[in-house]
């Protein structure tokens, strides 16, 4: 199984001497987490100022926050990216993890046309990928693959569905990708999440399985988006498309939501114009020598990440310690790796990447979830260890 090489190179922004980047450490001698910031080639300590990302995600402007932030300098960023990956790190030194901490994780679902349509043919499928081609062909020549101008609950949309309906073609995710409202979910517990460099989980039992690269917005508690970072919203298809229902066991396994490397907060140079922007690439390189490439442009999603933050957070629905949203792909890989007519499925050992410029590279290994670190650090721990270090 493949061993993970995470350098500057490889993780940071294209332009990171210029972007507010904060993320999480664990310190060894402190026996828990603190927030930093990337200052040069250094990552400072600023929980002296922030004693959780919650709290700095909170402030009025947290990239000004961020830079006015005094600290401690725990170690350069390479030593400790260079120590983050499970197998081989000194136990004793720091290392990366997710960049959030006591948010809601959550995600929205069938945001994208081509990811609608996967998700209407695992329906269909039940969770057999043999059947998939077949299943897929027929969907296409109903509706097309082409929906990206199709505004979800618009006139025109309920009209397709009036038409798909009376073919019985009409699917519950065709109700959350053309209809009014959006699919969020909660796609992890606050704290549950891995970072770069960590081993990322798939369940044993699932055979037909995905990453999902998304952007991840940060939000806070009173719906500013406050800023960005990247994901891998794993998913189990199989699991999936025998019903919705098992949606929780599909998406919320250990170590199966990916964030990282950093949180970059909005500031004069990056904001969610830019997101709205921003092309996500992925890469899958398995031990069989397998290759996959794909990109998924947010420029093409049917609902605007501001509606589906919206959606996430209103009157009706609080997260007093913020969010972050995933906020879903377009790229779901279909190309076939072993029999033909099989599809794509994960191999353990498989290296993801999920890279966009303006926000780094986000690197997993994937190993099954019971072989993964277990979540053992809770928002109890986390209270008590900076209770302990005078921080509360």
């Amino acid at each position: 199984m493949p061993t993970l090489s995470l350098t500057p190179a490889n993780t940071l922004p294209a332009d990171a001497a210029r972007a507010a980047l904060a993320g999480r450490v664990w310190r060894p001698e402190l026996g828990g987490p603190s927030v930093v910031v990337l200052r040069g080639d250094d990552l400072v300590d600023i929980s002296s100022a922030f004693a959780t990302m919650r709290d700095l995600c909170e402030s009025t402007d947290p990239a000004a926050a961020l830079a006015a932030a005094k600290g401690e300098r725990v170690g350069s960023l390479a030593e400790i990216l260079a120590n983050t990956p499970a197998e081989g790190r000194d136990a004793s030194k720091p290392w990366l993890l997710a960049p959030v901490d006591l948010q809601a994780v959550k995600a929205a679902g069938v945001t994208f046309a081509i990811s609608m349509l996967e998700r209407v043919i695992e329906e269909k499928a039940r969770g057999n990928p043999a059947a998939a081609a077949a299943i897929r062909g027929e969907i296409g020549k109903l509706i097309g693959d082409d929906l990206s101008k199709l505004k979800p609950g618009s006139p025109e949309a309920m009209r397709l569905k009036e038409v798909l309906i009376a073919q019985n073609a009409w699917s519950q995710y065709l109700e959350v990708g053309i209809g009014p409202d959006a699919e969020i979910f909660t796609k992890g517990q606050p704290l549950s999440a891995v970072g770069t460099g960590a081993d990322a989980g798939l369940h044993p039992g699932s055979t037909w399985n995905n990453p999902e690269p998304e952007i991840v917005l940060i939000v806070a508690s009173d719906g500013r988006i406050v800023g960005a970072s990247l994901g891998n919203d794993v998913n189990l298809r199989d699991v999936e498309g025998r019903s919705a229902l098992l949606l929780g066991k599909a998406k919320d396994n250990n170590a199966a939501a990916a964030i990282g490397p950093f949180i970059r907060f909005f500031d004069a140079g990056f904001s969610l114009d830019h997101v709205r922007r921003t092309t996500v690439t992925l890469s899958v390189a398995g031990d069989d020598g397998f290759k996959l490439e794909g990109a998924s442009s947010i420029a093409k999603i049917s609902r605007d990440p501001a509606d589906l933050t919206a959606q996430m957070l209103n009157p009706h629905h609080h997260y007093p310690d913020g969010a972050a949203l995933y906020l879903g792909t377009m790229f779901a890989p279909i190309q076939d790796r072993d029999a033909p007519g099989g599809g794509f499925t994960h191999k353990y050992g498989d290296v993801v990447t999920i890279a966009a410029p303006e926000l780094g590279a986000l690197i997993n290994r994937m190993r099954r979830t019971d072989e993964c670190e277990p979540w053992r650090f809770g928002a109890s721990h986390l209270m008590r260890n900076l209770a302990k270090r005078g921080l509360l």
